[in-house]
């Protein structure tokens, strides 16, 4: 079992994953926490996140059978993406840096696959199913107790080589492996980098992440109206948020990925809002195919843009692009070109 564990590694190297970790299933550890988070109802409308009850911090209730979890981990940064170039370019669109090229739930779990398979390959059958951000899975506790990285105050895994861009992927088995040292400590000290630097402040507290408050959250888990509070907040940011990890010291370890399917697709890495609110849904469709982005649908793609368009300064084209989109409009996407043209007004008068 060690020399296949130790094979398991390299093969997870050559299929393009930067670590591999093996830990057993009990998360027991991370449970009450997991519940008490529930309980103040951080999970906002992520409704997914309840309904399973015990089986995502007990995988042996998901996958009856399973004895070990192999965890991963894949770079996603892509190079040269211009990020605060277009953060600080209030007529540019910011799409967080994982979505913009193909969608990586995809990939990941192809390659899972494979490693699952070689295992079959070599002789050894087991019992087995991947995952990637697809069911009720721990990933983040599961990852730090193969030894991957440690939870940080902004509640993404960190490495201390790599930093946090990067995607985490399992593999449910029956095989009895030798399992990996936990990593048994934060490494975040006294920064609190995170916390201070969040637009909504959705850090509430270290190692506490109020969803409700994230644009991660509020640009592509929340399918209804963005609460007023936070549309000033959300500023250019259409589709997720990368704010902490941007801020984070670890990241100068952090390493580009040479995976060219996380490369950005069609000039998503500086777009202008303009160019984007045009899409039509066929257009958004299409230009968003094999994408992440895709999933929130075009009218939350619109309400997002509507935003972030009344954010920006006054500028008559985005008064007009406003006003020839309010009339085609659904109910929800209406509420917030609305709220952008008051928004422009008030921009105007301040000028």
């Amino acid at each position: 079992m060690q020399e296949l564990a130790d094979n398991i590694k390299k093969w997870g190297l050559s299929l393009g994953f930067q670590q591999v970790g093996i830990t057993d299933t009990d998360l027991s550890q991370y449970e009450e926490k997991f519940t008490q988070w529930l309980g103040q109802k951080f999970h906002g409308e992520m409704n997914y996140m309840e309904k399973h009850g015990t089986k995502r911090t007990r995988p042996d209730e998901l996958i009856p059978g399973t004895l070990r979890i192999i965890s991963v981990r894949m770079d996603y940064l892509p190079p040269d993406t211009e990020i605060f170039t277009v953060l600080n370019n209030p007529q540019k669109a910011y799409i967080s840096r994982y979505a913009l090229g193909r969608d990586y739930h995809k990939l990941l779990r192809k390659r899972l696959e494979q490693l699952a398979e070689k295992i079959n390959d070599v002789g050894i059958a087991h019992g087995y199913r991947t995952f990637c951000d697809s069911a009720p899975i721990m990933e983040k506790p599961i990852a730090e107790k193969s030894g991957l990285g440690w939870i940080g105050k902004h509640t993404n895994l960190i490495n201390s080589k790599a930093g946090s861009w990067f995607f985490l992927g399992e593999i449910y088995t029956s095989l009895p492996l030798p399992i990996d040292e936990p990593h048994q400590r934060s490494h975040c000290g006294s920064c609190e980098a995170c916390i201070t630097i969040c637009p909504t402040q959705a850090i509430v507290g270290p190692y506490q992440l109020d969803a409700r408050r994230c644009i991660s959250y509020l640009t592509i888990e929340l399918r209804g109206s963005i609460p007023l509070e936070f549309r000033p907040l959300l500023g250019n940011r259409i589709y997720g948020c990368d704010d902490c990890q941007l801020v984070c010291p670890w990241n100068k370890f952090a390493k580009f990925t040479a995976e060219k399917d996380f490369y950005p697709r069609n000039n998503l890495h500086t777009p202008e809002l303009l160019d984007l609110f045009a899409w039509t849904e066929a257009e958004f469709l299409h230009n968003t195919e094999g994408s992440a982005i895709r999933r929130i649908g075009h009218d939350c793609w619109l309400r997002n843009i509507a935003v972030a368009l009344g954010n920006a300064p006054y500028n008559i084209r985005i008064v007009n692009a406003l006003q020839n989109r309010l009339r085609d409009s659904s109910p929800m996407v209406k509420e917030h070109i609305e709220w952008a043209l008051s928004q422009q007004m008030q921009h105007a008068t301040n000028v």
